[in-house]
């Protein structure tokens, strides 16, 4: 195996709902917020961890794939892969390449499967974004009160306040392709359809009750436009 090319993807990652992925203040304030959003040390901003973005594409993907029931909720495996054949072994060896695999790998098949080809990288704000809500004194986060309703009486039980990233906010979206000389192109083609199963389903927590969708804007591979490739993608297809 040889490394030809670290390609970068790059997009404006925006906020469709708000959103909630979970932290921690290490303080309990009376009247508080119940579910803080996930901050950076030293700025407090809210941002998108790399590792949310990978395990949702990647569990999504694998739903596709329709391995899921094959690996009892786990992420691929050299084993699994023994068990697979067709076209869902196909899949599974291109989610493989990309996400890397988890266990044993030893072995022919794990030597041709190679190394880890995505890299996340965490996702900070959009600056411009940033400046335009400081110029208007705007809050970077919202609380949002929700609760229990009582079928029966019609009233409202056990009120708690979750943090959210509110809707319209702009982060910068970026991630590393490691490409060998063998890879096909259909690496590149399965990662943007993992990108569109996450906008069309969402990030981070609640997504059941309308949190956390997405839209990615501006998405270009080494400054390349890859826009209009991404808008036509049918996952499903």
């Amino acid at each position: 195996m040889q490394l030809t090319n670290i390609l970068t993807i790059e997009a404006k990652l925006e906020l469709l709902t708000g959103l909630h992925i979970g932290g921690s203040t290490g303080e309990m304030h009376i009247g508080g917020i119940d579910n803080s959003v996930i901050k950076h040390p030293f700025t407090q901003q809210p941002y998108i961890p790399g590792s949310s973005l990978k395990g949702k594409i990647r569990s999504l993907l694998e739903w596709r794939a329709g391995v899921v029931g094959d690996t009892n909720g786990k992420p691929v495996s050299v084993q699994v892969l023994k068990k697979l054949s067709g076209e869902k072994l196909q899949r599974a060896e291109l989610i493989a390449q990309l996400f890397g695999l988890s266990g044993d790998n030893e072995g022919e098949l794990a030597q041709r499967i190679g190394p880890t080809r995505v890299s996340f990288w965490d996702c900070n704000l959009n600056s411009d974004w940033l400046d335009e809500r400081r110029a208007q004194n705007d809050m970077l986060t919202e609380a949002k009160t929700e609760n229990m309703i009582d079928r029966i009486r019609g009233v409202a039980e056990h009120p708690r306040q979750t943090e959210r990233v509110p809707a319209g906010a702009l982060f910068d979206f970026r991630l590393s392709v490691k490409k060998l000389k063998d890879d096909q192109e259909s690496l590149i083609d399965t990662l943007l359809a993992g990108l569109k199963l996450i906008e069309l389903d969402g990030l981070g927590g609640s997504g059941s009750r309308g949190y956390g969708k997405i839209c990615f804007k501006e998405l270009s591979l080494d400054g390349v436009s890859l826009q209009d490739r991404f808008v036509a993608i049918d996952p499903f297809a």
